[in-house]
Parts: C-alpha cells; sequence; structure tokens
C-alpha cells in the first residue's frame, strides 16, 4: 500500500456538524410511532457528506471514486482500505489512518466502522416521465415515497432496493420528504451507489400520465376503496407496478391517493395497524422486483 500522503500538510479533522443557533428550529421530541425527521438538521448546500461503514464507502470508490474528497480509516482496516489509498493518492486527494477516538470525531459517531469518506453530495435529478416509459420496457417496478420524512427509512428503502435489485426510487417535492443526508447514507450501507434516486414535483399530476405506462398503486388501508392485497397481482399487466408509498403519520396525501389507480393494503392479524413504512417497503420491493 503507498504511504499515506497530505498535499499541502496535514489537513484538520473535520468537526461533526452542527446547526446555526439562528437557524435551528428547535422541534419538540418526536412521538411514537410517527415518521417525521427530526434526528438531524438538513446539511448545509455544499456541505461534504460523511460515509462511514466499509460496506458503504466500498460501494463509493466502485462507483463514483471521484466524490471522494478525503478518506480516514484505523490502522486495524489498513490491508482493506490499500485500493481507496490508491485511488485518492492518484487523485492527489488527502487520506490518513488515524487512531479510534480521532476517527470518531471525523464521523461524529463511534459507529463509523473503521473508515470514514467525505464526499460531495449527488444532486437528484428531476423526474422525466418519458423516460419512465422508456424504463417500462424492462418491466422494472418503480417505488415512489411521498412525504416519507425519517432518513433512516430513506436509508433503509434504500438498502433493500439495491439488495433485491430495484434500480430507481423516485421522491416527491413533499415539504417534509427525506432526501439523502449522512444519517440515510449511514443506513443505506452503500444503497444509494446502486440505486438511481430521481424528485418529481406535482405528484399527483405526475401519477395521472405516469398511468399510460405503470399500473399506479398507493398504499393506504384502503376504506372507501376495493384494495388488492396481492402485490404480485400488480405484475400480471403489460405494464409494471409503480407503487407510492407516504409517512406513517398521515399516509398519502389525498391528492395523491386520488391519482393512483388501486389501493395496495397488506393484511395483518390486526393487532397492530400498520408497518413501519420500511418494513412494507421491502415486503413489497422483495414481491415485486426483477433482478437483473
Amino acid at each position: 500500500m503507498p504511504k499515506p500522503t497530505t498535499p499541502r500538510g496535514r489537513p484538520p479533522v473535520p468537526s461533526p456538524a452542527r446547526p446555526s443557533p439562528a437557524r435551528s428550529s428547535r422541534p419538540g421530541p418526536a412521538r411514537a410511532g410517527k415518521d417525521v425527521r427530526r434526528e438531524e438538521p438538513r446539511e448545509e448546500p455544499g456541505k461534504l457528506f460523511r460515509v462511514a461503514g466499509l460496506s458503504a464507502v466500498s460501494a463509493l470508490f466502485a462507483h463514483d471514486a471521484a466524490r471522494v474528497e478525503r478518506l480516514f480509516f484505523e490502522e486495524r482496516l489498513k490491508a482493506k482500505t490499500g485500493d481507496f489509498c490508491k485511488a485518492m493518492a492518484a487523485a492527489r486527494k488527502p487520506y490518513r489512518m488515524v487512531e479510534a477516538d480521532e476517527l470518531a470525531k471525523v464521523a461524529g459517531t463511534v459507529l463509523h466502522g473503521g473508515v470514514v469518506a467525505l464526499i460531495a453530495p449527488r444532486p437528484v435529478p428531476a423526474f422525466d416521465i418519458e423516460a419512465a416509459k422508456r424504463w417500462a420496457v424492462d418491466g422494472q417496478p418503480l417505488l415512489i415515497l411521498d412525504g416519507v420524512g425519517n432518513p433512516h427509512n430513506l436509508g433503509a428503502i434504500l438498502r433493500t432496493a439495491a439488495f433485491f435489485g430495484l434500480r430507481r426510487v423516485v421522491v416527491s417535492d413533499h415539504p417534509g420528504q427525506a432526501l439523502p443526508s449522512e444519517s440515510a447514507y449511514r443506513v443505506a450501507e452503500g444503497g444509494f451507489e446502486w440505486v438511481e434516486l430521481y424528485r418529481a414535483a406535482n405528484l399527483p399530476a405526475v401519477l395521472k400520465r405516469l398511468r399510460d405506462s405503470h399500473r399506479v398503486a398507493g398504499t393506504a388501508l384502503g376504506r372507501g376503496r376495493a384494495a388488492v392485497t396481492d402485490p404480485a397481482v400488480l405484475a400480471m399487466g403489460d405494464r409494471p407496478a409503480a407503487i407510492v408509498m407516504g409517512n406513517e403519520e398521515d399516509g398519502l396525501p389525498p391528492a395523491t391517493l386520488a391519482a393512483c389507480e388501486d389501493v395496495l393494503t397488506l393484511p395483518g392479524t390486526g393487532r397492530i395497524q400498520s408497518l413501519n413504512v420500511a418494513a412494507t417497503a421491502a415486503i413489497l420491493i422483495h414481491a415485486l422486483a426483477k433482478p437483473g
């Protein structure tokens, strides 16, 4: 492994990001069972994300090493990070072996897995309905999130999507919708590098147009409308499924649900009213995704 280099001297260790007191909204404590994004503030534009853990960092170097601006690792992972260091040296970017306590400061957590990369966030492109029509040819379903506000849930959904080979996930412009963040990356374990994420504006209007190429189903309890209870039914026609999921507190907004052709409900024992959105997504992705 090449000797670690530090262009222009030893790079400063970044401290965990803290919101500016003037911008902090100081929300109250989240109530149990609510799908709200209150764990961390939104990252400032241009801020580097801290991505921790060997799986997530490996995915970064495999798919888009140019996004990695700095690399820090513990001695115990020296052998496993050798190729990463070579890539950083070739790009003339700083990398450094550090002690565990220093790495915890870099990561902002002791749960860093021994390696941390600082990356430039990847922009989320606008969803293109015409492109979606072309995607429909491969039979892959779409997963659409409308107001899923907890970044941990977003990360878990991206991890599941990557595991089962779901290529694309769409998020809405709902004001509470979680977007890529450090906490989402941490939970995704590299999932963001395998799944393309898009953002759709005016989702109800988009869904009405999407029905030309996809069978659009919204997850809900089905009150007042006949509900599909077997997700496999949605894959039986000549259009792939587009599954729309909302947050746990309010579910899908009425306008979004009205734009869906079907209501999809997973029946249970009735002891618990519903599943966590990430658990529901895992069941649906497993049922509908076509690895490849």
